[in-house]
């Protein structure tokens, strides 16, 4: 395992991160399974882990902090907040009020009195990126956080947040989690660009598209539709097709498309890790046997060729970050004048 630094903090990371999202009821409901899961990837060499509050509603969390009795210290733990977590309109969200109970919660969840990347998971545009900032400043401050970071932040809230830390003396987001893939290339465009002029560490997550790139879902061939009603992509004719021509470039590489696709990830200099997120034993097996998978420049070059750097294929990731006035019609149109 080559271990690389996550942007400028001095912390090392593997390349591969183990994410927890299926850890807990919407995953893997077995928290002993999950739990010889997580053992074998940090015995694999594997030492970043990266969950979130919202997971099966603080299962993966508290599933994560059983896995790391007795091991925590040689292990990078990272977690995120802001998603809803309570019928409560202010059990979410980046205000002080929310940050200040939530950090408390994954803190005892997690079994452990200090997170070493705590980040946010979706911006807020309700809430003030300085209060934010001051909100996870004082954390850090008083030990309970080592560093912090953003999650599927727009390129330009990356900078104003770097410009509100330096201007008032805040602690800055020292990583970003967008969503990359060779499917979903649209943060070259602008997003990796920025966190490195800002020295940045990235964790990219979702590098397998959901499934799409893992060499099960082909088009013309029968999917569990249980995944279709969730994944609108796996129908999506335009990713289907391209899926199509990514196969052969695996073939004559000789890896499976598990293993291009992660290769892929983690070959831009931009992208510090990618987080894995088996259900299963045989899942985490596959993508460990590839973990030292590097790819050529021929083979780099007709991934570009098939998909273009900067671009996206297919609809938008229902899980991305929109601004508000993409999903209220209202806030696109001027009132009518009096």
């Amino acid at each position: 395992m080559r271990y690389r630094t996550l942007g400028r903090t001095g912390i090392k990371v593997s390349p591969y991160a183990l994410g927890a999202m299926m850890f807990g009821a919407i995953g893997n409901p077995d928290h002993d399974d999950a739990i010889r899961i997580i053992h074998k990837a940090l015995d694999a060499g594997i030492n970043f882990v990266d969950t979130a509050d919202v997971y099966s509603q603080g299962e993966s969390e508290e599933i994560v902090g059983k896995a790391l009795k007795g091991r925590r210290d040689n292990v990078v733990l990272a977690t995120k907040l802001s998603r809803p977590m309570g019928d409560d309109l202010n059990q979410r969200g980046n205000s002080r009020r929310w940050i200040m109970r939530a950090v408390e919660d994954s803190l005892r969840r997690l079994r452990t009195d200090h997170i070493d990347l705590y980040q946010i998971h979706r911006p807020d545009p309700d809430t003030d990126v300085e209060d934010t900032l001051s909100a996870l400043t004082d954390l850090v401050r008083s030990g309970k956080v080592r560093a912090i970071g953003s999650s599927t932040m727009p390129a330009s809230d990356i900078v104003e947040a770097q410009w509100v830390a330096e201007r008032r003396g805040l602690e800055r987001f020292r990583a970003e989690q967008p969503a990359y893939s060779i499917l979903s290339r649209a943060i070259e465009y602008e997003v990796l660009p920025v966190a490195q002029r800002y020295g940045m560490g990235v964790l990219v997550w979702s590098p397998l598209a959901k499934g799409m790139l893992t060499g099960r879902i082909r088009k013309g061939q029968a999917t569990d539709l249980r995944r279709v009603g969730l994944f609108r992509q796996f129908r999506d004719e335009r990713m289907l097709d391209v899926v199509e021509r990514i196969v052969p470039v695996a073939e004559e590489a000789g890896l499976p498309m598990t293993h291009l696709a992660m290769a892929f990830a983690i070959a831009h200099p931009g992208v510090t890790s990618a987080i894995i997120g088996p259900r299963t034993m045989e899942q985490l097996d596959d993508l460990l046997a590839g973990v030292d998978v590097t790819l050529g420049d021929d083979v780099l070059d007709r991934i570009d060729e098939i998909v273009p750097p900067g671009t996206d294929v297919g609809p938008r990731d229902e899980a991305a970050y929109l601004p508000p006035a993409l999903l209220d019609p209202s806030l696109r149109r001027r009132p009518a004048a009096r």
